[in-house]
């Protein structure tokens, strides 16, 4: 069953769910500064989740508070590091990886299809390519953008 937000979460999952989506971005990206600035080109690709636009869906609810905060964060760095660092995000939609073969049933990675626009799921490679592009300097005029990876799952 899954865990309730209000009702059965307590603080220490609340705490460590910020901690492995939050606070390791924060830590990572306050380290990480001096050297992107330095550099002059910098760029820094957060990535987010569907859950910020579903909710948290089935008791993901500190997950997906935590990719909201994430989400915060990249746009706050977005204005806070430019010039020198671009900042962008990447928000995946279903990813035929390892954590859909532990965590979703063959008959909901069919749903899944079905509710796609593109009829099908992602791959890590695509969700890559994102992410490519936003390092590069193709993308150098792009900052503070959160770049749906979904196959038109979520329409804006």
């Amino acid at each position: 069953m899954p865990v309730l937000l209000l009702k059965e979460a307590g603080f220490d999952l609340w705490k460590n769910v910020f901690d492995v989506n939050m606070t390791s971005a924060f830590m990572v990206t306050k380290r990480a500064i001096p050297h992107l600035r330095k550099s002059g080109n910098g760029a820094i690709v957060n990535i987010i989740s569907l859950s910020v636009q579903t909710g948290g869906a089935n008791g993901a609810g500190p997950y997906a508070a935590a990719k909201g905060a994430l989400l915060v964060f990249t746009r706050t760095l977005a204005r806070e590091l430019a010039p020198e660092v671009r900042t962008n995000a990447v928000i995946p939609g279903v990813i035929e990886t390892h954590h859909h073969e532990i965590f979703s049933t063959p008959e909901r990675m069919e749903q899944y299809k079905k509710e796609t626009p593109l009829g099908r799921n992602g791959t890590a490679e695509e969700v890559a390519g994102a992410v490519l592009y936003l390092v590069s300097d193709a993308a150098s005029f792009t900052n503070g953008a959160i770049i749906d990876v979904n196959g038109g799952r979520f329409l804006r």
